[in-house]
């Protein structure tokens, strides 16, 4: 992680992870709502990622106003997602959700080309995200195995 951010976000980060692992693991051991839990999860990480670039929009400077419309669209899509994942059966959602936790992250990269993400949060979501969409994809594996 990036030397520049701060203490809080180095800890707080990763310390969103712990649903994820936790609940993944409970899916695999046959804990009952293990799986949809962190489907519930992974909409709601999913949806305040969006949010992340709200607050970007709200906070740029006047020589970023054009990038308004990708911002503000990047806010509403991936609470859109999460809401379509959580009216799949679950392992589809737990799929749908890994995929768009990372296609986020991927148009972050593209933004950050342009100066409009900063890197250091950047670097942050690529190792959180990754590990977030593992997560995902292995209590995907447990619900389709109807574990």
């Amino acid at each position: 992680m990036d030397a520049t951010l701060s203490p809080s976000a180095r800890w707080l980060g990763p310390a969103g992870l712990i649903p994820f692992v936790a609940l993944a693991a409970g899916a695999w051991l046959g804990a009952r709502g293990a799986a949809p839990a962190l489907a519930a999860y992974g909409a709601t990480i999913l949806a305040f990622l969006g949010a992340v670039h709200w607050g970007l929009a709200m906070r740029a400077p006047p020589a970023e106003r054009r990038a308004d419309l990708p911002r503000l669209g990047l806010g509403v899509v991936p609470a859109l997602v999460a809401w379509v994942a959580l009216l799949l059966p679950t392992a589809q959602a737990l799929a749908l959700l890994a995929a768009a936790i990372l296609a986020t992250a991927l148009v972050e990269t593209v933004g950050a080309r342009s100066g409009l993400v900063p890197r250091d949060y950047l670097r942050l979501r690529w190792a959180l995200s990754c590990a977030a969409a593992a997560c995902l994809l292995a209590g995907a594996a447990a619900a389709r195995l109807g574990l």
